[in-house]
């Protein structure tokens, strides 16, 4: 596939464009307001929180074992399950917008309950989209015939080909592997078994 299609399939898709919408619809708002050295604070704040929020929900949501209720059981199956079974699937590479939405929303609420402040609010949920943008794009990469260009990018698709392939207990964060190291699940490949349910979380006991 030439690189044309494989940037065209990210920028284009439809989950992508509406997030981008919403983006676009908080930095409005938030330039329409009194920015003050809470702004960019806040930005810093919401960045943060998407990463261990992508770090907590892959690892203990996504990857929980297989829920008897049928409405969980489809919505993790369709949230993760599916992807780890067909790992290069376009279809199941976005998170949907469904959960996307709703869960940066559920966030920011909880920030505003706790800052009391709309101007703040606006640039948590600007930094919780900026990395939200940076996860997909990295997740996109890791599954793509796109080479990183640098170092660091080519060793965070390794990462993620690792956690597919060999053990879906480690290398859970895709943006950053700073989590992974906080809670000691960057491990070298080396010291880490195959696993036989890195394809089919399914059967995980």
């Amino acid at each position: 596939m030439k690189s044309k299609g494989v940037y065209r399939d990210f920028f284009l898709h439809i989950d992508i464009l509406i997030m981008g919408f919403i983006f676009l619809g908080v930095l409005t708002f938030l330039f329409t307001m009194k920015l003050t050295f809470l702004t960019p604070l806040s930005l810093m704040i919401g960045i943060v929180t998407y990463m261990f929020s992508e770090y907590l929900t892959h690892r203990f949501i996504f990857h929980i074992k297989a829920p008897k209720n049928t409405i969980l059981f489809k919505l993790i199956k369709r949230l993760h399950y599916d992807h780890h079974k067909k790992p290069n699937d376009l279809k199941l590479l976005f998170l949907p917008i469904w959960y996307s939405a709703p869960s940066l929303l559920a966030l920011s609420i909880i920030f505003y309950s706790l800052s009391d402040s709309a101007p703040a609010t606006f640039a948590f949920s600007a930094g919780l989209l900026v990395m939200f943008f940076v996860y997909e794009w990295k997740h996109y990469i890791a599954h793509r015939p796109l080479k990183p260009k640098t170092k660091f990018g080519r060793w965070l698709k390794k990462t993620h080909v690792l956690h597919h392939y060999k053990n879906e207990n480690y290398w859970y964060g895709v943006s950053t592997p700073f989590v992974d190291a906080l809670f000691g699940t960057l491990k070298d490949e080396k010291d880490v078994e195959l696993s036989e349910t890195a394809k089919d979380l399914e059967k995980r006991a």
